[in-house]
């Protein structure tokens, strides 16, 4: 295992390096440019799409906007806000929390542009139902020619979907929160019985389908943002005096590089931290990486600018509110200096020191909640990415691969879990970049005519 654990890093490190930066922090900037800042001068405009206000029960899709946006946020907004903040201020210190936000800022532009081609530019499966996702843009936007892009996105995806580490940390919290400190020993076998929990929950959900999918996460989500919410605002008033210091430290920090102690990237620590941030806020934001518009393709609209409007709003609240939030309990606390732990070991010990007794058990309930919603929907882009590659009808295979896979998640190490996922990403990025680049001049036709009719 630990062979294998070196390999998967070392490819994580290999493959997060300067192209896809530029792919992707590059790519994201110049459809910011391209777009003329379109993401924030329409952003009530998005908040009305949101509301329902030009829902039409009549147009083409399988959900609405809001059950589109709560299905693709219930994947994002997760394990990457709790334990990837965790990981990135352990390393990083205070600044990763900066180059999250940039990562975010420019994720939405990102995010407009891949969810409006995935209403473009949706296709058939094999028994005609309309689908969307990069590898339908790919296949209808580029054309059959550039199909062997689209396999490689589906195949990418079929890791990239897998849930091991939303449950490699609920296993840590559920040991470090409530098995350890109650005297009960930790081993494989506890492990593995959580693992087994875990398994018939989720069998219990996905086995029903995207209509099942989207109603709990629609239901689950707002919930569980509120609850989150109100803890962390507890901690920050506990320790209100220092979080005008630490929000000031996440600007200053972050071209410094004081604090970062993780392996240099171009040459420096600066380079080092700034790969960091966006690595850590593509993970929670997914913007570019192509998960979120399988999920945005389904939405009930013949308006493909309405749903990359709503879309944009997600590295919104996942990064730029839920992130911040997470890294300044955190830091305003001091367990990033004190304490040894990783992952959502520390935003624990951050909860309990601000809220003893309590503050940890409030946040495994979050923890459990941000991490059960989260496997309902990356199964439905597992199984979005087997139904392109072998057909409809075996889609159903790739829910028991992965159930299974929640076992691995529960059984083995954090960093082997993160950097496997990284790597999925990382490598899915590459054709939804690609191919959402190449037909970007489309988007703007489509602006052009949704202001004509509607602004």
């Amino acid at each position: 295992m630990t062979f294998i654990d070196k390999i998967i890093a070392d490819f994580a490190s290999f493959i997060w390096g300067l192209p896809l930066l530029i792919l992707l922090i590059g790519g994201g900037f110049y459809l910011l440019i391209l777009s003329k800042f379109l993401p924030f001068r329409f952003i009530l405009h998005a908040i009305n799409v949101l509301r329902g206000k030009y829902d039409n029960a009549n147009d083409k899709g399988e959900i609405t906007h809001f059950q589109a946006l709560t299905t693709a946020l219930s994947s994002t907004i997760g394990m990457g806000n709790i334990a990837g903040v965790a990981v990135a201020i352990s390393i990083g210190g205070p600044g990763a929390m900066f180059w999250m936000w940039v990562s975010a800022i420019i994720g939405m532009s990102t995010k407009f542009f891949t969810c409006t081609l995935s209403i473009m530019f949706r296709g058939k499966d094999s028994i005609g139902n309309i689908q969307g996702g990069p590898m339908y843009v790919i296949m209808e936007g580029l054309g059959k020619s550039w199909k062997p892009l689209a396999i490689f996105f589906s195949v990418c995806g079929l890791i990239g979907a897998l849930p091991v580490f939303n449950v490699n940390q609920l296993k840590q919290a559920i040991n470090d929160i409530l098995l350890i400190p109650n005297g009960v020993e930790v081993s494989f076998m506890s492990n593995l019985i959580i693992g087994i929990v875990l398994v018939l929950i989720t069998a219990t959900v996905i086995l029903g389908g995207l209509d099942r999918i989207s109603k709990t996460a629609s239901k689950l989500v707002p919930g569980m943002v509120i609850l989150y919410f109100i803890l962390v605002l507890i901690i920050l008033f506990v320790y209100k005096s220092e979080v005008p210091k630490y929000l000031a430290l996440m600007f200053t920090d972050a071209f410094s590089a004081h604090n970062f102690k993780g392996d240099t990237f171009v040459g420096g620590t600066l380079g080092g931290l700034i790969l960091l941030g966006i690595r850590r806020g593509a993970f929670s934001n997914e913007a570019g990486i192509g998960t979120a518009p399988m999920a945005h393709g389904a939405a009930k609209t013949n308006e493909p600018m309405r749903e990359g409007l709503v879309a944009m709003l997600g590295p919104a609240i996942d990064t730029i509110f839920i992130c911040t939030l997470t890294a300044l309990a955190i830091l305003v606390t001091g367990v990033w200096q004190t304490s040894d732990s990783n992952g959502v070991s520390l935003t624990a010990n951050a909860f309990d020191n601000a809220i003893p007794i309590y503050g940890k058990y409030l946040l495994l309930i979050c923890i459990a909640t941000f991490s059960i919603s989260s496997l309902f929907s990356y199964s439905y882009y597992g199984t979005k990415c087997m139904s392109f590659l072998l057909g409809d009808h075996n889609k159903h295979f790739y829910n028991y691969i992965y159930i299974a896979s929640i076992i691995l998640g529960a059984t083995t190490s954090l960093n082997m879990m993160l950097n496997l996922i990284d790597s999925a990403f990382a490598l899915m990025a590459i054709p939804t970049m690609i191919s959402t680049l190449i037909l970007a001049p489309r988007v703007l036709k489509e602006i052009s005519l949704y202001k004509t009719k509607y602004l």
